[in-house]
């Protein structure tokens, strides 16, 4: 119990290193990849129980119970449907082993401690959280401002005489493809390899 108790309070109960690029392959989450839609490993934090591996697409957590236990879980989330936020890095103090990286996905917040030898590399993911973030809540106006464009639409039909049956289920259509489009392609990005190259340095 002491032991346990002097490892939290130095941070060093289960502190994760970043791995490079050489090593992904030996990791569990790279069994995870989706490979075929073209998903890499960008940056990735390894600890006794944890991985947390950033790819392009999304976060995977490889989720372990314990550290002397071999059943995993595997959490998958895609930038596409969750909102990053909150990111933040709590530096090491004097007796402190470690340094902290905080950011939630949606309600489900993300605390990892890090040996504080790798902080310049933390620095890099830090940076891209918050590029990722800023961009998804662009996108979630770009996609507010589409549904009020339809809105807008709807009104002006509704000032003028119901055309036809048959132009009203072509406009009909046309108007549900574009807003699709536009809320599900044009203003819902899924790959940021751009941000991940252009932070991450490892």
């Amino acid at each position: 119990m002491f032991k346990k108790l002097a490892a939290e309070a130095l941070g060093i109960s289960d502190i994760g290193v970043i791995v490079g690029p050489a090593d992904y392959s030996k990791v569990d989450a790279d069994d995870y990849l989706f490979s075929e839609d073209g998903e890499q490993i960008f940056f990735l934090i390894k600890s006794k129980k944890d991985e947390y591996c950033f790819t392009n697409l999304a976060l995977i957590h490889v989720d372990g119970d314990s550290a002397v236990s071999a059943k995993r879980a595997i959490k998958r989330y895609d930038y596409a449907t969750y909102q990053v936020s909150g990111v933040s890095i709590e530096t090491a103090g004097t007796l402190d082993m470690d340094v902290e990286l905080k950011f939630s996905l949606d309600n489900t917040p993300f605390s990892i401690d890090v040996k504080k030898a790798f902080i310049e590399q933390l620095k890099d993911i830090y940076k891209a959280l918050i590029s990722i973030g800023k961009q998804q809540r662009r996108e979630a106006v770009c996609r507010e401002n589409a549904l009020r464009a339809l809105e807008a639409t709807a009104s002006v039909h509704k000032l003028n005489i119901a055309p036809g049956a048959g132009s009203l289920v072509t406009q009909y259509g046309e108007l549900l493809e574009a807003l699709n489009t536009a809320m599900l392609d044009t203003h819902t990005r899924r790959d940021y390899s751009d941000v991940f190259a252009k932070y991450i340095h490892n």
